[in-house]
Parts: C-alpha cells; sequence; structure tokens
C-alpha cells in the first residue's frame, strides 16, 4: 500500500450559498490567500467554501514521514459528510473517509482499482469519537474509541517503494469528485479537533479568511444565526393539491426571533407567514392573523382547499386548535405548488431577492407531509446549521 494509506429523490443539495440581496459565490483562485492552521486546531467542517474543496490541506514528502497512523476526534449529529482525504502520485491513488447513513465510509483506488466499505458504530450521536487510522501491510485499519475496527485491503503484485509527495486533507478532496466511488455530500454539519497527522508538525493551509468556531455543547435541531433561510420548491412537497399541505415546527418558540415560516407563490404577495418576536408568535394567512402568547412547543398547520387548521402544543399539558374556514383564496393550494417555501426568513419578491426578517434561534425539528424535512436539500444559506444548535 501507498503511504498515504498510513494517515488516515427530492433533488441535491444545491452549491449556492444566499446572503444579503444576492447569490454570493467563492472568490476566484487568484484572489484566494493562504494562511497556516496547526493540524491540532478544533475546525468545524461545514464552514463556507467550494462544495467539494478542502478545508484545510497539506502536503509532505513522504520521505518526510515517521509515522504510520494518524488519530483525530470528531463530533456531529449530521449522518453524511467528508472527513478525511489523503493521496500520492498526484492524484493517482487516493484514499477518503467520510460518513454515509451515520456509519464510517472508507473509500480507497490504488492502480485504478476502487474499493469501499462502510460499517462500525453510527457516529452521528452528538458526542466525541476517537478515529484512528493506520496501515498494517495491505490493510488499512480504521479504530472507533479504541475498539470497534473497519478494515480495507487491497493486494498489489508489485513492490513499490514509495515516494514523491503525500496530499492530506479535511473536509474536501483534491481529485474530481466524479472518481468517488459511492457518491454522497461533502458538507457535514460537524467538527474535529486534537489531530495527530502522521507526526507532521508544520502547518496546514486554509484558505477562507477565519476557522468558524464549534459550541462547546450541541443538541439536535436546525440552527439559525440571523443572517440567512432555506428555500424549498413547494411542488416537492404538493404534487397533488386537494391533498393539502401538512407543516409540523417543533422548538422552544419564546426563544426565537424573525421569520420562521413563509410561502409565496409566482407574481403574487406573500400569503403565509410565521413569525416570532418577544415571546409571541403570529401567524397571519392572507387577511387573517393569530397571535399565541403562551409558550408553544409545537405547532401543526393543515393547509385544504376551505380550511386551515393550527394544532397548538404547549409546555404545560394544554393542546388547542384553531380553525380558519372558509379560506378566501380559492384555488390557493393550485398556485402554491409552483411557488417557495422558507424556513428561517421572508422571502422577497423576485428569485434573487431572498428577503429579509432572518430568523435567530433553534428549530428542534420541521415535519412536512409527515416527514422529517432534510435542510441538506434546500438551498441555503451557508451560515445555517442544518443539524445541530448549540445547546
Amino acid at each position: 500500500m501507498e503511504v498515504f494509506h498510513y494517515v488516515m429523490n427530492v433533488g441535491p443539495l444545491i452549491a449556492a450559498f444566499l446572503e444579503g440581496d444576492g447569490i454570493i459565490g467563492t472568490q476566484p483562485a487568484e484572489e484566494r490567500r493562504v494562511k497556516g492552521v496547526s493540524g491540532e486546531a478544533t475546525v468545524y467542517l461545514g464552514q463556507d467554501r467550494d462544495t467539494w474543496r478542502p478545508l484545510m490541506h497539506t502536503t509532505a514528502n513522504l520521505s518526510e514521514i515517521t509515522s504510520i497512523s494518524s488519530s483525530f476526534q470528531i463530533r456531529t449529529f449530521d449522518p453524511e459528510g467528508l472527513i478525511f482525504y489523503g493521496d500520492t502520485k498526484n492524484g493517482e491513488d487516493w484514499f477518503v473517509l467520510s460518513l454515509k447513513d451515520g456509519f464510517p465510509l472508507m473509500q480507497v483506488n490504488k492502480k485504478d482499482v476502487p474499493v469501499s466499505v462502510a460499517g462500525g458504530p453510527k457516529l452521528n450521536d452528538g458526542k466525541w469519537h476517537t478515529l484512528e487510522l493506520s496501515n498494517q501491510g495491505e490493510f488499512v485499519i480504521l479504530v472507533v474509541d479504541g475498539s470497534s475496527r473497519l478494515v480495507v485491503g487491497m493486494q498489489s503484485k508489485q513492490l513499490e517503494v514509495p515516494s514523491g509527495k503525500l496530499r492530506i486533507a479535511l473536509g474536501g478532496i483534491l481529485i474530481d469528485k466524479e472518481k468517488i466511488i459511492v457518491q454522497f455530500k461533502p458538507h457535514m454539519d460537524g467538527c474535529v479537533r486534537d489531530g495527530n497527522w502522521l507526526n507532521l508538525s508544520f502547518p496546514w493551509e486554509t484558505e477562507v479568511e477565519e476557522l468558524w468556531p464549534c459550541y462547546e455543547n450541541i443538541q439536535p435541531g436546525i440552527y439559525f444565526p440571523g443572517t440567512g433561510l432555506a428555500i424549498f420548491n413547494i411542488s416537492v412537497f404538493l404534487p397533488e393539491a386537494d391533498h393539502g399541505l401538512k407543516i409540523g415546527i417543533w422548538g422552544n418558540f419564546s426563544q426565537m426571533h424573525g421569520t420562521i415560516l413563509s410561502i409565496k407563490a409566482p407574481g403574487q404577495e406573500l400569503m403565509f407567514t410565521l413569525a416570532a418576536k418577544s415571546k409571541e408568535v403570529t401567524l397571519t394567512f392572507g387577511e387573517y392573523k393569530i397571535q399565541m402568547k403562551d409558550v408553544v412547543k409545537r405547532l401543526v398547520m393543515t393547509f385544504q382547499t376551505d380550511l386551515l387548521q393550527v394544532l397548538q402544543d404547549f409546555d404545560e399539558p394544554k393542546t388547542t386548535t384553531v380553525s380558519i374556514s372558509p379560506v378566501r383564496h380559492p384555488g390557493y393550494l393550485t398556485t402554491w405548488r409552483d411557488g417557495r417555501l422558507a424556513i428561517g426568513g421572508l422571502l422577497g419578491e423576485g428569485e434573487d431577492n431572498v428577503g429579509s426578517q432572518f430568523l435567530t434561534g433553534c428549530l428542534e425539528k420541521v415535519q412536512i407531509q409527515g416527514r422529517d424535512l432534510d435542510l441538506d436539500l434546500s438551498v441555503r444559506h451557508i451560515s445555517i446549521s442544518p443539524h445541530s444548535c448549540p445547546a
């Protein structure tokens, strides 16, 4: 094996990030500035950058490597994302470690022979886990928390003496993503710390202006820092208007500020908004307005042809239901099918106007049509943490 082994359909996530009054991209390559970062640093893997571009990377001569193993800690609630990449021969032979459905996934390519293996314990439980990568003969071995093992091996009839350069990276890859055997989304809402990478002591390189912090304690949820929103096409959830639209939202609404949800049909004014301010939640549907001042912990809204039903659950053992009928917008559900639904902000007038009144706070869970909503499948502002909130 090469020495780098010692280191160790609603649609895809759209690689665009919304901010202010337009869509922001990335700096041209010639404008990127490289900074040095310690390999032991605590880094947030979901930081804003090109979708598959590494958060940090380094290159070493194979003759400089004195250790055949690497170790680090990782913490996430995200079931999918890229952790570590390494290669030799300028990317001809490579190794990728990621999560898929919460399980570690190792992928290796050597002499154009690809191999992948997944298994071990689920790691997306929000706890810190220690991962150790090492090479033993023809096998790359991943050890989780000192016990669970995941092994991938490849046998070569040719004996090679490793030489040249070794490249390693966190949170991204240095080859064409089409070469990856098992495809997955790269950005991970998770943190890595205390890295010991092949016993290399020199700094890694990063092109981000400043590393985003990792919160000391986290809990499952969707965190909105007040800088952007996530947008979905309603047609994904409303294939037939006659069936209605059901939306459930969980969280401590008294700790939120801003627009939680907004719905807009093309060419029309906003027809529905849900907003929180000063420990009061206001639901606006056309000319109707409902204000909820008690501490709500769950709202379930069911939109039907001639009825809007709102179910409220409170911290105390109390549930109330409010109905608005008849709806004075005949056929509104059919119109909504071509519209947009936003979580965390007020939709603007045009495709490029991303809106305002962004939400600050944590949503524990959002369900649409009875299924958990995955913000990784939206067009969203990169500052939103889709799987975790500060606790």
